[in-house]
């Protein structure tokens, strides 16, 4: 049974750590390869990426496989929850082997970040070590193929979306050749995702499943936006991430293939995208639970699924998103404006 998340890739785990009040407003998520590790790349779009590890996965380069991604708040300084995971890696003596004693190793943690700093109203709020090793450890204890949490948790804890509260989303889909593709996303970006002449969602809209919002609803919506407009600051950086997984055996350039064919779907779901003040960054895994056809061409179908799964991702976590009103500032969820809405 699927629960259409990328836990639905066997042997991968979530696991959110979340900080609120008090200042707080941020958290880290982790995404634990199965035992072994899987293949990695990754793809940065934005022109204001923070990111950590990301030469390691390039395919001319040393390391084959990695054991976990982090996705993270805290701009920059949040790049330290990835040490708690390096730590945690290593006691569990998974890793890059340097020696013949097998608890010598070096954990490769890819991670990226995104701008949450001072949402929750402390600057100096935002996730470190501790977070990092209690994300990496939820996702550690959690079920094989169980759910995930979405919206404001983990890194999307403190995340924006345009004027509205942005969030943690996760979709999956099966191939007819029986491949599994798979993305999470922390929805985080400079542009908006609502169409501005509907009030529906762009990424609802290019996939054909909308039902547009009532006009009045529509006007009351703007109305509450441009209130939030003239009391919230924005933001000076933003960030999407996202991860795609894949049970597919694919080499280092093919995942790194795509890492880049997904963004797409950010591009698809968010308007404008990749720009300056946006760090926008796919990771991508691949098991290798299942063989790919040799065809030279076979490798389409997982990528035209990979954006998909972003698309859809991005969707979920919107509308998984609860408002915020807070010291830090104000974002009214897109359900507290437009309603909400099941099955996607």
């Amino acid at each position: 049974m699927t629960v259409d998340a990328i836990t639905d890739i066997a042997g991968v785990r979530v696991g959110h750590a979340t900080r609120r009040g008090d200042g707080w407003l941020t958290g880290t998520t982790v995404v634990l390869a199965p035992e072994g590790g899987a293949v990695g790349a990754v793809d940065v779009r934005g022109g204001g990426p923070g990111t950590r590890e990301t030469d390691a996965l390039d395919p001319r380069n040393v390391v084959q496989r990695i054991d976990a991604v982090v996705l993270t708040g805290g701009s920059a300084y949040g790049l330290e929850a990835a040490s708690g995971v390096m730590a945690w890696l290593e006691e569990q003596r998974r890793g890059v082997r340097v020696g013949t004693d097998p608890a010598h190793v070096v954990p490769v943690v890819p991670a990226a970040c995104v701008f949450d700093l001072g949402r929750g109203g402390s600057f100096g709020a935002r996730p470190d070590a501790a977070t990092g090793r209690a994300a990496v450890e939820a996702a550690a204890a959690s079920a094989p193929g169980a759910g995930v949490a979405e919206g404001c948790v983990g890194a999307g804890t403190g995340a924006v979306a345009g004027w509205i509260k942005g969030g943690v989303g996760t979709a999956s889909t099966v191939l007819d050749s029986g491949i599994t593709v798979a993305a999470l996303v922390v929805v985080n970006a400079a542009g908006s995702v609502i169409e501005p002449g509907t009030g529906a969602l762009y990424g609802e809209l290019c996939q054909g499943r909308v039902t547009y919002p009532d006009e009045r609803v529509h006007e009351e919506a703007c109305r509450r936006l441009a209130q939030t407009a003239a009391k919230t600051a924005p933001p000076p950086l933003n960030t999407t991430l996202a991860v795609v997984a894949t049970d597919a055996a694919l080499s280092r350039a093919q995942a790194q293939k795509l890492a880049g064919t997904a963004h797409d779907g950010i591009a698809r779901s968010v308007r404008p995208v990749h720009l300056m003040n946006d760090g926008d960054t796919v990771f991508a895994l691949a098991t290798g639970a299942h063989a790919l056809a040799e065809h030279p061409l076979a490798l389409n179908d997982v990528l035209a699924a990979g954006a998909d799964a972003v698309t859809r991702a991005i969707v979920r976590g919107v509308r998984a998103a609860g408002s915020v009103d807070g010291p830090g500032g104000a974002w009214p969820s897109y359900g507290e404006l437009y309603g909400a809405r099941q099955g996607w």
